[in-house]
């Protein structure tokens, strides 16, 4: 199959960075993904079947791409590698060695079987920066599967999500996987930074268990400092009162008190100021030791409005508060309040627009760039990729 490569890079602030991207499904996807919006040249290497994701439907775009794929592997280029042959092994290797970073996401020691780990493509690029994506890390748990349900499962996450009273749950998305991609990009980006200093490169390990445990954040630190596992507390908080859903006339509410000034607020709106100076209710504390009648009071008179209307008042108030959205909703109020969250990635010739969630990041002078579609199944084959 003959390659193609007919649009040129945007200039942007990882412009002249190559990446030979050997990961496939999520965390690392989404990692070259991001880099990619800000310039890199991204080369995905993919086994003949493709990345996994490929065949991850439906739901599929407007292309016919599964949806799944098409999120996180935009503004790159597709090669076929098969390296069960020699052929194939050999345009792999030739690009690592092309590329200022590698990334892969294989059980540890599958790179060494074909010479693609970090050693020995060090032994010939010493500037590379070289990124390896684990389940649980290269020692221990080298041979536990990294799949991110089962990382919110033993890694803490589903024991703190979920109603106190239902069984523990997942979180709606493969959360555990974005935070490895993004602290695989943070990563990557130090060490780019640390070779502009030095010129030598270095490896790059992340993994999702250690990703999580960091996401944690205050119920890690909080088991740190009392020795105690927090528990599962629906859509309450564990250390702020009134901070969790509602229900109302109709839709749920979320509301976010996070200071006496703004409660003080909420009740007012409520036509509750009285709970404004009860003892029970004075302070953060107090709130939290007297949670469940304070929760029924509010909801009570939470119920006798819609959302939208407590939303409006609220609001009015600088009271933090909102409806449980949809994803179409969420979409849509984006939108409302400017932030474009859609942007539509076109190929050089209009053949194919992809729609696309934008990236999260704004730059104000070399912004993020939308210059390919997520590619085709081997779609830039036989192009040039040696080095500039």
């Amino acid at each position: 199959m003959s390659g193609t490569d007919d649009v040129t890079p945007a200039t942007g602030p990882l412009d002249g960075i190559r990446v030979a991207d050997f990961s496939r499904v999520l965390a690392g996807p989404f990692a070259t993904m991001m880099l990619a919006d800000f310039g890199a040249d991204v080369i995905k290497v993919e086994h003949p079947l493709g990345d996994d994701t490929r065949a991850w439907v439906p739901p599929v775009d407007s292309n016919g791409m599964g949806s799944y794929f098409a999120s996180v592997n935009r503004n790159k280029r597709s090669v076929i590698c098969d390296l069960h042959t020699d052929s194939g092994l050999a345009v792999a290797r030739a690009l690592a060695l092309s590329a200022d970073v590698v990334i892969e996401n294989f059980r540890p020691g599958v790179m060494e079987q074909y010479g693609l780990d970090y050693a020995s493509l060090k032994a010939e690029r010493p500037e590379l920066v070289y990124c390896s994506i684990t389940g649980f890390g290269r020692l221990g748990g080298a041979t536990l599967p990294g799949y991110d349900l089962l990382v919110q499962a033993v890694g803490g996450l589903m024991s703190v999500t979920g109603s106190p009273d239902a069984e523990p749950s997942k979180v709606g998305v493969a959360l555990v996987d974005v935070l490895t991609g993004q602290n695989a990009v943070v990563g990557i980006l130090a060490a780019l930074r640390s070779r502009d200093q030095t010129g030598r490169g270095q490896r790059v390990e992340v993994n999702l268990l250690s990703s999580l445990l960091a996401g944690l954040v205050n119920q890690a630190s909080s088991t740190l400092a009392t020795g105690v596992a927090p528990k599962r507390l629906g859509n309450a908080h564990p250390s702020i009162a009134p901070y969790e859903t509602f229900r109302t006339l109709d839709d749920p509410i979320a509301i976010a008190v996070g200071t006496d000034k703004q409660f003080s607020a909420l009740v007012q709106v409520l036509g509750l100021p009285e709970l404004s100076v009860d003892a029970r209710f004075k302070t953060n504390a107090n709130r939290l030791a007297h949670r469940t009648v304070l929760e029924a009071l509010l909801e009570e008179q939470l119920e006798t409005q819609s959302a939208a209307q407590w939303t409006a008042r609220l609001s009015v108030a600088r009271v933090p508060a909102g409806k449980v959205n949809s994803i179409v909703e969420a979409l849509d109020l984006a939108a409302l309040l400017g932030l474009a969250p859609v942007v539509a990635v076109t190929d050089s010739v209009g053949s194919r627009v992809s729609q696309q969630i934008a990236n999260p990041i704004s730059l104000s002078d070399t912004p993020a760039r939308y210059l390919r579609p997520p590619p085709l199944l081997g779609e830039h084959t036989g192009a040039t990729f040696s080095r500039p």
